[in-house]
């Protein structure tokens, strides 16, 4: 797993995004969390092709987080087959990487 990742969840409601968000950031799973959209998702579910309004979070974290992090999203998450994708991060500015070491330790 790459040293940082993020992690890209949609989900169809824009107050679930806000909450899912900010809870996995209180739980220092994540460092941070953009919420974008509505975009517009195509894609085939039991057998038809639909579309639907959702929205995307964006999570930054310690790859080392991305399965707990990945955990917590499967739990609050009102989807019986969420899209939840891990992507890594190669490269960034090193005090925003540090940044996201620090604001992901648990405090001790």
């Amino acid at each position: 797993m790459a040293e940082y990742v993020q992690v890209q969840v949609t989900i169809d409601d824009r107050e679930q995004a806000a909450s899912l968000a900010r809870s996995a950031v209180e739980a220092r799973l994540a460092a941070c969390a953009q919420l974008v959209g509505p975009i517009t998702s195509t894609y085939r579910w039991e057998g038809r092709i639909e579309t639907a309004e959702e929205f995307l979070l964006l999570l930054k974290t310690a790859g080392g987080l991305a399965d707990r992090l990945t955990e917590h999203i499967r739990a609050e998450h009102p989807y019986d087959t969420p899209e939840i994708i891990t992507l890594p991060i190669d490269g960034g500015l090193a005090a925003y990487l540090n940044w996201i070491t620090e604001e992901t330790r648990q405090p001790r």
